[in-house]
C-alpha cells in the first residue's frame, strides 16, 4: 500500500470518528402557524360511554353540564387517510361493556363515529382505533431515520390544553429507529391535563413525534412540582404492519378502503 493510499485511509477514518462524535443539534425552529393549523385540522377525541350516540352532546357544543355523566375520554391522532387513530391505552381503561367513539373533523364540522379497537398495548400505553370513514387530514410521522435531540421544539394537540400552551422542548432524545422494534418513551416539558392523553406531539413541520401519555410530578411533602410530561413513540414499521393486516382482514366491510 503506497503512502498516498495510507494517508487517504487515515484521513477518512479521522473524519468518520469526528462525525460520529458530533452530537446532533436540536431543531430550534418554533412550531408556527403552519404547524398549529395542521394540529387544528386533525383535532380528535375519544369518548368511552354507555350511550348509543353523542349527537345531543355535540349539538350543544360540548357544554360540560350536558356531558354524558358516565363518559371517560381523551384525545387522539389520525394517522392514515382511512380512519385509523392512535390514542393512549389508559383512555380505554373502562371500555369493557361500553362503547368507544372517535370525534373527528369532517370538513368544517365535528362528527362522531363508534370506533373499533384494533390493537392495545398496556406497556406502551398506546391503542389503535378505526372508524369506517375517510380522514384526509392525518399525521405523517417524523422520518424514522431522523435524530430528535433533547431541546428540539414541539407542541402538542391534546384537547384539554393543546391550544393554550406555547411550544415546549423534548426532554429525552429520540434516536433513529434503526433495528429498534419496540416502543420508545420520551419526555416533553409541557404540563398536560386530563383529556390531553392520547393527543399528538408535533414538531415544527407539523409531523407526528409521538402520543401524549401522562404527567410526572415530584411530590415533596405537601407540594407538587411539575417535572415533565411523558409521551410514547411506537415503532412506525410495526404500526404500518398493523394497518396493512387490519385492512386486509376488513376490506370487504370497510368502505373507507375500497
Amino acid at each position: 500500500m503506497d503512502g498516498i493510499t495510507r494517508l487517504s485511509i487515515v484521513l477518512l477514518a479521522g473524519c468518520l470518528v469526528q462525525a460520529c462524535s458530533v452530537a446532533p443539534q436540536p431543531d430550534t425552529r418554533v412550531p408556527g402557524p403552519g404547524a398549529r393549523r395542521i394540529v387544528a385540522q386533525r383535532a380528535s377525541a375519544v369518548v368511552v360511554t354507555d350511550r348509543d350516540d353523542l349527537s345531543r352532546w355535540m349539538n350543544r357544543k360540548w357544554v360540560v353540564s350536558h356531558t354524558a355523566h358516565d363518559a371517560d375520554g381523551g384525545s387522539a391522532a389520525p394517522i392514515a387517510p382511512d380512519g385509523y387513530f392512535l390514542t393512549a391505552n389508559h383512555v380505554l381503561a373502562r371500555m369493557t361493556g361500553r362503547k368507544v367513539f372517535v370525534i373527528y373533523r369532517d370538513g368544517a364540522r365535528l362528527a362522531a363515529q363508534q370506533a373499533r379497537v384494533v390493537w392495545r398495548s398496556a406497556g406502551a400505553d398506546l391503542a389503535l382505533l378505526h372508524i369506517p370513514v375517510r380522514t384526509p387530514y392525518y399525521y405523517r410521522w417524523t422520518p424514522p431515520e431522523r435524530w430528535l435531540p433533547v431541546g428540539s421544539l414541539v407542541i402538542h394537540g391534546g384537547m384539554a390544553t393543546g391550544f393554550k400552551w406555547e411550544c415546549g422542548k423534548l426532554g429525552t432524545p429520540l434516536a433513529p429507529e434503526g433495528s429498534l422494534t419496540g416502543n420508545r418513551k420520551f419526555k416533553i416539558d409541557i404540563p398536560l391535563q386530563p383529556g390531553d392523553s392520547g393527543g399528538p406531539v408535533v414538531d415544527a413541520d407539523g409531523a407526528l413525534v409521538g402520543i401524549n401519555s401522562g404527567v410526572e410530578f415530584l411530590v415533596p411533602m405537601e407540594t407538587a412540582f411539575f417535572v415533565d410530561s411523558e409521551a410514547n413513540r411506537p415503532n412506525t414499521r410495526m404500526i404500518d404492519s398493523l394497518l396493512r393486516m387490519d385492512r386486509a382482514r376488513n376490506s370487504r366491510g370497510n368502505p373507507a378502503v375500497e
